[in-house]
């Protein structure tokens, strides 16, 4: 894909509006262009919708959205990377990248960094 060093096209899905918000502006700040969603279902018709060189699913969605998305995610757009805000998604045969419950925003950051490389190498 060659994205190093440029603008991804990431997807962030997010359950808590407040966290959406913030989280977003912070992706957005770094060089990246964000679509929000807040729930599976506005994930879903994105995902029909439109192709994401990143979805980033957040802690606050619910444990079976950040199970079934994945899938979801791939099903759609293969080469899609699929990164979890959430310990959970280390297990999932689906997600690319996952951090713990709880980091922060530069955790977040760096988990983005790290996607891009891998998709430049690809």
């Amino acid at each position: 894909m060659g994205k190093t060093g440029s603008k991804l096209k990431i997807l962030y899905a997010e359950g808590e509006e407040g966290l959406l918000a913030e989280q977003t502006a912070a992706i957005q700040k770094a060089g990246h262009h964000v679509t929000m969603a807040g729930d599976r279902k506005s994930v879903m018709d994105l995902l029909k919708r439109d192709a994401f060189d990143l979805v980033v699913l957040g802690g606050t969605l619910s444990r079976n959205d950040r199970h079934h998305l994945p899938y979801m995610v791939k099903k759609h757009h293969e080469g899609t990377r699929v990164l979890v805000l959430h310990t959970d998604g280390g297990r999932h045969p689906y997600v690319d990248a996952n951090t713990d419950t709880g980091s922060h925003v530069e955790a977040l950051l760096e988990k983005i960094v790290a996607s891009q490389r891998e998709m430049a190498s690809v």
